[in-house]
Formats: C-alpha cells, structure tokens, sequence
C-alpha cells in the first residue's frame, strides 16, 4: 500500500465507526420505545412513577400506620371465584367503616391475568371484594390500597390456590 492511500483509509474508517455506533443507539431508542412497560407489584402504578413518587407513598404509609391498620383476614384461596376480606381497625381497634379499598391481583410471571377490584361490600366489620377471579392455579399477588382521611398505604399479599400459605410483603 502507497502513503497516499493508507492517508485516505483512516478517516473514512473513523467516519463508518461514528456511524455504525450512531446507528446502533437509534436502533437501541427505537426497540426499547416499543417494549411493554410493566406496572410495579407495589403500588399499582408503573415502575417510573412509583419510583418518583416512592417518598410520597412511604410518608403516606407512616401516616396512615399512626393510626390505623389494615389486615387481610382470608383463610386462604382457591382457583376459581373468591371473596377477599379485609379488615379496617384504628390503633385502638375500633372498625373503620369508611375506608376506600382497591384490589389489584396479577400473576407473577405475566399481565394476562390483571385485574383490579374496587366496590367491596363492607359487612359484619369486614371489607369484602365478592367474585374474585384466580383462574390459573399457583402464586397471586393481591395488592390492595386503602385509604382512610386522606392517609393511604399499600398492603401486599402473595397467596397461593394450591395451599393456604400468605406471604405478606410491606
């Protein structure tokens, strides 16, 4: 190879590497602007959101623990129709019968299953979701919002249709 021409080589090969790397990041920008964005098992919002807002949720969880406490009172599930109960107290036990409840229930490994429950029936204490549906056998999240005068926390359960095992992540 003549100096002439080895001269010639080395700018159009760092001019072809400026643009295969150029390439590859609009290429990476327009795959991933096309991937399913995921709610977050916590607080039933997107991933993005509930880490922009992962103080305001943990504020309001400690405001709404000083006075109040939310328990999940089933005795297991099974796959098919169930009814969820939730039990509403103030610290000194007495019921609170004006909560707001959500319920949430979702598979771990996939969305096909989501769905979202919000008119419990409030009888004999208990907050109950009527008819909720588990149609796969195995692990469900369950993750239900309360909110009581403006205080509101998230209470995370991990149920199982094969036994009655309850995981409760707070």
């Amino acid at each position: 190879m003549s100096k002439a021409s080895s001269g010639k080589v080395w700018p159009i090969a760092i001019g072809l590497a400026i643009t295969a790397v150029f390439g590859m990041g609009v290429a990476t920008i327009l795959v991933t602007s096309k991937a399913d964005i995921q709610k977050s098992d916590a607080y039933m919002t997107y991933y993005q959101e509930a880490d922009a807002k992962a103080n305001d949720y943990i504020k309001q969880r400690i405001a709404f623990d000083k006075s109040y406490k939310i328990e999940y009172v089933n005795n297991g599930v099974k796959e098919g129709n169930n009814n969820l109960s939730f039990k509403v107290t103030t610290k000194d036990g007495q019921i609170v019968k004006n909560a707001k409840l959500i319920i949430a229930i979702s598979r771990p490994e996939t969305e096909q299953f989501n769905k979202k429950y919000d008119k419990p029936v409030f009888k004999n204490s208990v907050y109950t979701f009527k008819n909720v549906a588990f149609p796969k056998a195995g692990i469900w999240n369950v993750i239900t919002k309360v909110e009581v005068d403006g205080k509101s926390r998230f209470l995370n359960v991990k149920v199982d249709t094969r036994n009655k095992k309850i995981k409760y992540f707070d």
